[in-house]
């Protein structure tokens, strides 16, 4: 199970107390968009077998979004941020780069 911490309240709880909002960082296409960057956007998303950035919501709590960076495949998370952040923050880059030697934040960017 997922413990994650909300950046905006400060409350510490299992993902269920959370609500999962897909991949973080997106660029968001709407009207007014090309056809292939509308789909894109809706429909061509990372699931990466590691490291993702993703967007979670306090529903049990604050009911504001975040980001939190995990593990997919040990479900380690490595920090959250607010979602009002165009990057996560040079201290959740160097905890994922520590034990991830290799992982970038250009992939996602």
């Amino acid at each position: 199970m997922l413990i994650l911490t909300c950046p905006c309240c400060g409350v510490t709880g299992e993902e269920t107390e959370f609500h999962g909002g897909g991949e973080a960082h997106l660029k968001r296409f709407g009207p007014g968009s090309t056809e292939e960057d509308f789909h894109n956007y809706l429909f061509s998303k990372v699931n990466p077998k590691g490291v993702h950035l993703e967007r979670w919501r306090h529903n049990n709590g604050c009911g504001k979004w975040f980001h939190a960076a995990r593990d997919t495949v040990t479900l380690e998370v490595f920090g959250t941020y607010p979602a009002q952040t165009l990057e996560p923050p040079q201290s959740i880059k160097d905890t994922i780069t520590a034990k991830r030697p290799g992982w970038s934040w250009r992939e996602f960017a």
